[in-house]
Order: structure tokens, then C-alpha cells, then sequence
């Protein structure tokens, strides 16, 4: 009786259904798959630096203008075959005047066949050497477009290896542009280069939180006798895009240290960034959701398939990473990208000598603390300069006004040429503790190396090089440029 009514309850639930409802299950499942299997799915790709002598167009030869059959000269005529028959044993009378007269014809004719031959061969010669000088010709414009690309690339190879700006930038964009995305993903990517640092800033567009399923899985309702879903926890559709953020985090850095050929990048500082619509405002936003610095030392100790990605940008890198995704609650970037734009730096880092911009090196150290003085003025900050001596290792206080991101800040300027070393940051750190300051800020013409930003990850220190010093200064309407002096 019990296996009648079992069988019974079996045939009220459509087959149909049931099939969708598990197919649709499973169709959620993989996607949650494929969202936890980014960064797995880049290890299994070999990433290596594109080598750029491969660039490099092969030679090209010219196509042959002349068929092979007219490089050779025509045989010319063969007296054999004009000459009349001799005459034979047995001669009739006028036989030998006839045959004299024959001979004659015969030699004209052969005489205007040589000249006929002689008018073509020239004809010939003449035709072949043009059409040789136009294959010459095409292949030397060949060969000097090849020369020309290749010329083109070895200056963008040293460019790269000199530590050049604009070359590297490009470099590290199109190494970022080979990477795939899952269809639904934004392309967005931009990349900028900090010689003085040797660093590469990496904004990467994120998808929204509607990327991770908000279905846990879906069941045949029979009273409904309808498909329905079963919500995902809100918690577990925070912890999957958390997941998959951090794994697009360290990605980033997979490929960028993957394609350093020219070990040119020390460190990188990778902002995920999501664009969306503000639902109070109705405008478009791009709040920055994850932002880490990571140097090339601390990447490579990293097992990168055994590891958990939200723990790793969290505790090893000091990652900020929004707690609340889902409300567009932002993160304050570590770098802001526009400060390593080469977009921003490109109109004031060019070097000319009838350009009017002071030149920063050539400031005294007190000028050119008045000058940062002066530009944390302009961007909103109320500041006070220390006098030389006094200052604790302090050049100047500023206070920002605003609550929550607000608070003091010990500024320290060094107007410097080399790196600074990472004693001048450990020392500004023990500075903001004994000032009680919300955050250290140290501002030079030069960079920073990965120590000095290994030892600031985490800490309320912000490093300003001469690329975000001039990027600032752009944006702030302060003429400036830096040029080295010449040695």
C-alpha cells in the first residue's frame, strides 16, 4: 500500500519540471564554479613576458615583375633554315641562274630575320632591365619599411628597458588586454607606470554583486506546481563576490609579474573598481571595492593554488576590501590612479628649455617645503609649517576637516634625486605615533623603493613620488616640472 501511495506522489510531480528544476540547479552551481575558478583557470595558462625582438616583421621579397622565360635571350636566326636546296648531280639550263637568285632571297631574308631578332632581343633587354629596376625598386621601399618597423621596435625595446614612462605603460596594457574575462565581465582596464618608483598602477573594472547568482539552487513547487528559486544567504552572495574580487586582485599581479621580461615593475598597485548607479542619486558611480600594494619580493613567495584569496589580499597584503559590496561601500585607494596616469603627467613632465615651470630640483629644501605647503593648501587642507630644527621630523601639519577620512597628518618633503630610502618611511611611522596623527605623509621629487612600500602596507602612511607630486600639482593649477640636472 505504501509503495502504491510513494508511486502515486511520484506521478503528481510532472517529470518536466523536475528535470528544469534540476537543470537550472545545476546551471547556477557551475556558475558559482566558474566564479571560484578564476584565478585557477590564469595559473593554468603560462604567462610570460612578451619577447618584442618577436615583433619584428620578416623580411619581405619583392614578386618578380619579369617571367622567368623572358630573363633568357631568344635563339636567333639559323642560316640552315633559309638556305635552298643544293642543286643536285643532273642540272638543266638556267637551273644555276635560278638557284643563284634563290640564294640571294634567302640571304635577304636571313639578313632581315637577324635584324627583326636583333630589334626584339633589344626590345627584350630593354624591357626586362625595367621591370627589374621596378622590382628593385619595390624592394627597397620593402626593405626600408622592414627596416623602419624594426628600427621602430628595438626603440621601443630600450624604451622599455630604460624604464621609460609611456613604453612601459604600453607594454603592461596589452599584456592586460590578453587576458579573458567570462562574457558578462567589463573590459575595462587601465595601466600606468611610475619610473621613479618602478611601480605599475592597475585600475580594473569589477562586476556589480548581480554577477554572483542570488539563487542557491531552484525546486518543483507542486501547490504551484512552478519552478521556484531558493534565495541565496545575503551573507554567502557577500563571501562568493568577496571571493572573486580578491581572486581578480591577485591575477593582476600573476600577470603583470608574469610579463615583466624586462624587470622593470618592483611593485604594483591594483584598485578594483565597479561602475554603477547610486540609487539615492540616480548618477553613475565608481566606488574602488578592493586596492593593494604588492611588491614583486611578497608575490613571489605566495603558493598561489593552495592559498585563500580573501586571506591573502586581507593579512598578507593589507588589502582594503569593501565589507559591504553590495552597498557600494567604498575603500580609499592606496594609490589614486590618476596620480600615475601618464594621461595626467604627460603635459607637465616635458622637458624643454623654454618651458617657464620652475623646475623642483632646482628649489631650495625651504622652498620647496612652502611649495607643498602650498598645495596642500589648495587641496582643501589646513596646514602649518614647522620651522627647520624644530620639527620633530615633522615639515608640516595639516588637518582635514572632514569626519571619518579626516584627522591630522605629519607631512615630511624630501627634495630628493635618488630613492628615498625606506629608513625616511619607518621614521615618518614613528613620527605619526608619537604626533598621534591620523596618517603620515611623505612628499618627494623622487620614488620609493618596494621596501619602503613593503614597510607602508597596512599603515597610515601615504608615499607621494615626483609622479603623484606632479600629478598633483597639475591638478591643482601649481606650474611644475622635475628634470634632472645634468651631470
Amino acid at each position: 500500500m505504501g509503495r502504491t501511495a510513494q508511486g502515486h506522489a511520484r506521478s503528481d510531480r510532472p517529470p518536466g519540471r523536475t528535470a528544469e528544476a534540476a537543470q537550472r540547479t545545476a546551471a547556477v552551481q557551475e556558475r558559482v564554479l566558474e566564479l571560484g575558478g578564476i584565478l585557477a583557470g590564469a595559473l593554468a595558462i603560462d604567462v610570460h613576458g612578451t619577447d618584442l625582438q618577436t615583433l619584428k616583421r620578416a623580411p619581405r621579397r619583392a614578386p618578380p615583375t619579369v617571367p622567368a622565360a623572358e630573363l633568357a635571350a631568344r635563339p636567333g636566326p639559323v642560316w640552315d633554315a633559309f638556305v635552298p636546296p643544293r642543286l643536285g648531280r643532273f642540272r638543266w639550263w638556267g637551273t644555276e641562274r635560278r638557284y643563284a637568285r634563290r640564294l640571294a632571297e634567302a640571304e635577304d631574308r636571313f639578313a632581315e630575320a637577324i635584324d627583326r631578332h636583333r630589334a626584339a632581343e633589344d626590345t627584350r633587354r630593354e624591357r626586362v632591365a625595367r621591370a627589374l629596376r621596378e622590382q628593385a625598386e619595390q624592394q627597397r621601399r620593402l626593405d626600408e619599411t622592414t627596416e623602419e618597423q624594426h628600427a621602430r621596435i628595438d626603440a621601443y625595446q630600450r624604451a622599455v628597458e630604460n624604464h621609460d614612462r609611456e613604453a612601459v605603460t604600453r607594454y603592461f596594457r596589452k599584456a592586460l588586454e590578453r587576458v579573458t574575462e567570462p562574457q558578462d565581465f567589463p573590459r575595462r582596464r587601465r595601466v600606468g607606470y611610475v619610473p621613479e618608483s618602478t611601480l605599475l598602477a592597475v585600475e580594473w573594472d569589477l562586476p556589480d554583486l548581480s554577477v554572483v547568482p542570488a539563487e542557491a539552487s531552484y525546486r518543483y513547487d507542486r501547490e504551484a506546481d512552478a519552478v521556484v528559486a531558493v534565495p541565496r544567504p545575503e551573507k554567502q552572495v557577500r563571501l562568493l563576490y568577496q571571493q572573486l574580487v580578491a581572486q581578480l586582485a591577485l591575477r593582476a599581479l600573476h600577470v603583470v609579474f608574469g610579463s615583466d621580461r624586462y624587470n622593470v615593475v618592483d611593485t604594483v598597485v591594483f584598485n578594483g573598481m565597479v561602475e554603477s548607479v547610486d540609487l539615492p542619486t540616480g548618477q553613475t558611480v565608481r566606488p574602488c571595492l578592493i586596492t593593494l600594494r604588492a611588491t614583486r619580493e611578497q608575490f613571489e613567495a605566495l603558493v598561489l593554488d593552495q592559498l585563500d584569496p580573501v586571506a591573502c589580499v586581507r593579512h598578507y597584503f593589507a588589502a582594503e576590501v569593501s565589507r559591504h559590496p553590495e552597498e557600494l561601500q567604498p575603500v580609499e585607494p592606496v594609490l589614486d590612479f590618476d596620480l600615475a596616469d601618464p594621461r595626467t603627467i604627460r603635459p607637465i613632465d616635458v622637458i624643454s628649455e623654454i618651458d617657464s615651470r620652475p623646475n623642483l630640483l632646482e628649489l631650495t629644501p625651504d622652498e620647496f617645503e612652502h611649495l607643498v605647503h602650498n598645495l596642500l593648501t589648495r587641496m582643501g587642507l589646513e596646514t602649518r609649517l614647522f620651522r627647520s630644527g624644530n620639527d620633530g621630523g615633522i615639515d608640516c601639519v595639516a588637518y582635514d576637516p572632514r569626519p571619518i577620512t579626516g584627522g591630522k597628518f605629519v607631512v615630511q618633503a624630501k627634495l630628493y634625486t635618488r630613492t628615498v630610502p625606506p629608513s625616511a618611511v619607518r621614521d615618518l611611522f614613528g613620527t605619526v605615533l608619537d604626533a598621534g596623527a591620523t596618517k603620515g605623509i611623505l612628499i618627494t621629487t623622487s620614488g620609493f623603493g618596494p621596501s619602503s612600500y613593503q614597510f607602508a602596507n597596512g599603515k597610515p602612511l601615504q608615499l607621494i613620488d615626483g609622479t603623484g607630486l606632479l600629478a598633483l600639482c597639475h591638478q591643482h593649477d601649481i606650474p611644475a616640472r622635475i628634470v634632472p640636472r645634468a651631470s
